[in-house]
């Protein structure tokens, strides 16, 4: 049996984190972004000078937004491990200001910052946010030399803390082996473009609030954590929201930290574990039923696969692919105000336990 402790914060990300150096294995979180009108409000609270320089210098006070970013990006990278992981999910903004019209490039900015604090970037993804909306056209409609480029994406900025990680231990190098992903999920996450448009998640009745936050949708948070963690490791977001991060490490076996300043976006998450648990696993066994779809369709297709995963009773074409393990959640409940605590079993030992359905769920 396997557990995770979950804790939650409500603090300010820009101070110091209350966190050892070098304790955390992924950052993963999705910032206010600069020069978005539904976060002007926040960035003008964190200082005086950027409501004063909005109106008088509108590139300082970006910068400044910028400036107040930075320090929770220096602090991730304090407490990262070295080759530890931060993902950054931030989209441009489009602005008019008493200057005109213009694009501020949050994510070059956020790049330029985080290399000068010591991260290596690597390559990142687009993320597509297509709209059908007949609004979405800015400028002078069908007539030329007026209209804007419709801003359609946003960035999945990938940065790296030194070296790449080491697996010296036995153990080590069993927990990657176990939190291996299928094949086929490689091939789909590994591109550099992803495209989550028009695409209902399980789960996105229960984020309340996602309008007042900058949250993603489940499926990033997935994949990312299933990229760059291990079973067990420890997953930071400083700007935590409705708690997506927090769900996506639950439901892929990682302890997790969050940080935020409002409470209220996480509220609804502390109050449904018993549906939050439900759905997680749902999303689990699917990953299991695709991967069966596609041996499958790989057989009729007449191609045979030289490797057998016994955890999962499966074939599977790398060697690579052969520990590789998923967990069912089995218990989720709080153990304090703030603190979630998830227990795991092998998802096919749950399959044959005839009481696993009657295992309670500690409510709040």
């Amino acid at each position: 049996m396997k557990r995770t402790i979950h804790r939650i914060h409500f603090r300010d990300s820009r101070e110091t984190f209350p966190l050892d150096s070098e304790s955390v294995d992924l950052v993963l979180t999705s910032p206010p972004y600069p020069m978005i009108e539904m976060w002007d409000e926040l960035f003008f609270g964190f200082s005086r000078e950027i409501q004063k320089n909005f109106l008088i210098d509108p590139n300082l006070s970006y910068e400044q937004m910028h400036f107040e970013l930075d320090k929770v990006w220096k602090e991730s990278f304090r407490v990262l491990k070295n080759g530890g992981f931060l993902v950054i999910n931030i989209g441009d903004a489009t602005r008019n200001t008493a200057f005109g019209f213009r694009i501020y490039m949050n994510h070059a900015r956020i790049l330029q910052g985080c290399n000068s604090i010591g991260f290596q970037s690597l390559p990142g993804i687009l993320w597509k946010k297509q709209t059908n909306s007949p609004t979405k056209f800015m400028g002078s409609g069908t007539l030329p030399a007026g209209a804007y480029v419709t801003l359609e994406h946003e960035h999945i900025l990938i940065f790296r803390k030194n070296n790449r990680r080491k697996f010296s231990t036995k153990s080590e190098r069993l927990s990657r082996m176990e939190s291996a992903f299928f094949w086929e999920e490689r091939n789909f996450w590994f591109t550099d473009v992803w495209d989550f448009k028009g695409k209902k998640r399980g789960l996105s009745s229960l984020l309340a609030g996602r309008e007042r936050s900058a949250a993603y949708p489940l499926e990033l948070a997935n994949r990312i954590i299933l990229m760059y963690s291990l079973k067990g490791d420890i997953v930071l977001d400083p700007f935590l929201g409705t708690g997506t991060t927090t769900l996506a490490a639950i439901g892929n076996c990682r302890n997790s930290i969050g940080f935020d300043l409002e409470p209220g976006l996480l509220k609804v998450q502390l109050e449904n574990l018993h549906s939050i648990k439900d759905k997680l696993n749902r999303i689990i066994e699917k990953r299991k039923n695709d991967h069966d779809v596609f041996v499958q369709n790989r057989q009729n297709e007449g191609k045979s696969f030289l490797h057998f995963n016994q955890n999962l009773q499966t074939p599977v074409v790398t060697k690579q692919e052969k520990f590789l393990n998923l967990e069912r959640i089995t218990k989720l409940f709080r153990n304090s105000g703030n603190e979630i605590e998830a227990e795991y079993f092998p998802l096919l030992q749950t399959e044959l336990l005839p009481q696993f359905e009657s295992i309670p769920t500690v409510h709040p």
